[in-house]
């Protein structure tokens, strides 16, 4: 079998499962958020918290929750880390530095996973799974509280009300999250990922001396690493190692977790707002971009110029003979176009055209198919820009699902696509003008400035891979990308729950003749076009600088 034929079998195989899964995950989802009912290993957790879970709450006090909860979450998790050297289980290893702590403690709990560190080197048992998995979790499931938030929003009329974010969270968490990991990682172990709690040891004698691993919970850590689209890796190597990542099944079973809450939460809009077409308009946006995403890698990866390309089929430096061009390509674009971050091949290796599709897809906002909970609300804001948008091209106020999108509504949506490249484009440009940012590239010329461009975007998008190429595990990267990953993961939010609470109080406007049928396929491709010209608009000369140059000097 030809390695471009397998590629494709294996993106028609992952469309067949996800398919297979968009129904009864989105409708579970649905029901979990609208249910009055509270289980009582829920009341448990209400009550060991003090949190009353059936008082509604306005977006003011659901944005505190929000973020009182991750304040929490980054001074525990920093704690921790700064006190590995005293605990039980931490395989020896020193306390972290507090500039690498505060980096790691602010990426886990932004559901970003930037990791400046080497997973089996510095991290003890207790980090890894009393903190950095823990995290995983609860992070993925704030992303979906405040998505559900958001849809409520649009569902609710004449009240401010968006829900309750403590029931939210614990509902995402012991509900959806937890349940599915534990299959996953059976699944995982199956395959032949590790689950255990062994120490260091020696696994060979080399000419320049001895290779040690130890052992860890990494099969329970990996599922919920992709099902949560956090991507931060046991082991340095990510999901290229093959204890977290075995073989060619457990590779699409993974792509198959980071995408498969992303797509169903469409159906999960469509639900809550009463229109199954609705969701499905926005799962085609998703779908059309994240297909042709995936083409493109494939062509660009499998279309190298030269003897080396031609002999290995393909551009496979950096990649893993196990998963190939075609499993390589469908995982990095799984992983970027959401905030998962996870690589099974390292994108700095790419050909230039190749790294520039990993960075697009950051760039557009990771919505395609997205995170876990931000993916929706990033293309809800979209859409009320589409809608914005085709107001103004025809002379009406503009309107979607029954709402009115005034100033007070498209300054949120505006904000919220501002704030996010701000931070990337910032950091970036203050990298170069100064000098020690500049001395962690591998690279110089267009290749180096796309490492450090790589990392800003995916620090404040929330994403978390790496060009591979770049020190990061520096005072200034540390702090300046720990800064961009929280402000890139909660102000948006606040956007978003602000956006929420302005819908939910209005009164909705009845559909005529004029209104904009925003479940049509027309509607979708103003969707898909309105984003690819936003994106363009704000990132094409700084993607002219780095892998477009790169990608046509080639």
């Amino acid at each position: 079998m030809s390695p471009v034929l397998a590629g494709i079998l294996q993106l028609l195989a992952l469309a067949v499962a996800l398919g297979l899964s968009y129904r009864p995950l989105g409708d579970h989802m649905a029901e979990v958020y609208s249910s009055q009912k509270h289980y009582r290993p829920e009341k448990w957790i209400y009550k060991a918290i003090g949190a009353n879970p059936s008082v509604g709450m306005r977006w003011p006090a659901y944005l505190r929750g929000v973020l009182a909860f991750s304040a929490v979450s980054v001074l525990f998790l920093y704690l921790l880390q700064r006190l590995q050297g005293s605990l039980p289980g931490s395989l020896g290893f020193v306390s972290i530095d507090p500039d690498q702590a505060f980096n790691t403690a602010a990426s886990f709990v932004a559901n970003t996973n930037w990791q400046s560190y080497y997973g089996e080197q510095a991290m003890g048992h207790v980090v890894q799974t009393g903190g950095l998995a823990v995290q995983n979790f609860v992070s993925a499931a704030v992303g979906m509280a405040v998505a559900v938030a958001l849809v409520r929003g649009f569902a609710r009329s004449r009240t401010g009300e968006l829900g309750n974010f403590w029931a939210d969270l614990v509902r995402g968490v012991v509900r959806i999250l937890l349940p599915i990991s534990v299959v996953g990682a059976l699944v995982l172990v199956a395959c032949g990922a590790i689950q255990n709690f062994s120490g260091i040891h020696e696994v060979g004698q080399f000419a320049g001396g001895t290779q040690q691993w130890n052992g860890g919970a990494v099969a329970s850590q990996e599922v919920i690493k992709e099902l949560g689209t956090n991507g931060g890796g046991y082991f340095n190597a990510n999901s290229a190692h093959p204890f977290e990542n075995p073989d060619g099944l457990s590779n699409l079973f993974e792509v198959y977790l980071i995408l498969v809450i992303p797509f169903a939460l469409t159906r999960t809009f469509g639900r809550m707002v009463g229109s199954l077409k609705q969701g499905y308009a926005i799962l085609g946006t998703m779908a059309v971009i994240w297909l042709g995403f995936t083409a493109l890698m494939m062509w660009t990866e499998f279309a190298g110029k030269g003897a080396a390309f031609e002999l290995a089929g393909g551009a496979m430096e950096g990649k893993e003979t196990r998963f190939g061009i075609g499993g390589s390509s469908i995982f990095a674009v799984a992983t970027t176009l959401t905030s998962t971050g996870a690589v099974n091949s390292f994108h700095s290796s790419y050909t230039g055209f190749g790294g520039g599709i990993t960075m697009l897809g950051m760039q557009l906002g990771e919505i395609a198919p997205g995170g876990v909970g931000s993916g929706l609300y990033g293309m809800l804001i979209m859409a009320i820009i589409a809608v914005f948008i085709a107001g103004l091209m025809v002379g009406r106020t503009p309107e979607y699902l029954g709402k009115k999108i005034g100033t007070r509504e498209i300054t949120f949506a505006a904000l919220y696509i501002l704030i996010t490249p701000a931070l990337v484009l910032c950091f970036t440009a203050a990298s170069f003008v100064l000098d020690t940012p500049s001395h962690s590239m591998t690279n110089s010329g267009a290749h180096g400035f796309s490492e450090i461009l790589y990392a800003y975007t995916s620090g404040a998008n929330n994403n978390g891979s790496a060009f591979a190429g770049l020190n990061a595990d520096t005072r200034w990267f540390n702090s300046t990308i720990g800064i961009a990953m929280l402000l890139g993961r909660f102000l948006p939010m606040a956007f978003v729950l602000a956006l929420a609470g302005s819908l939910a109080g209005q009164t909705p406007v009845p559909e005529t003749a004029g209104t904009l049928r925003t479940e049509k396929p027309l509607f979708t491709g103003l969707l898909v076009g309105t984003i690819m010209i936003i994106t363009g608009l704000t990132y094409f000369p700084a993607l002219a600088l780095g892998p477009l140059a790169e990608g046509l000097a080639a």
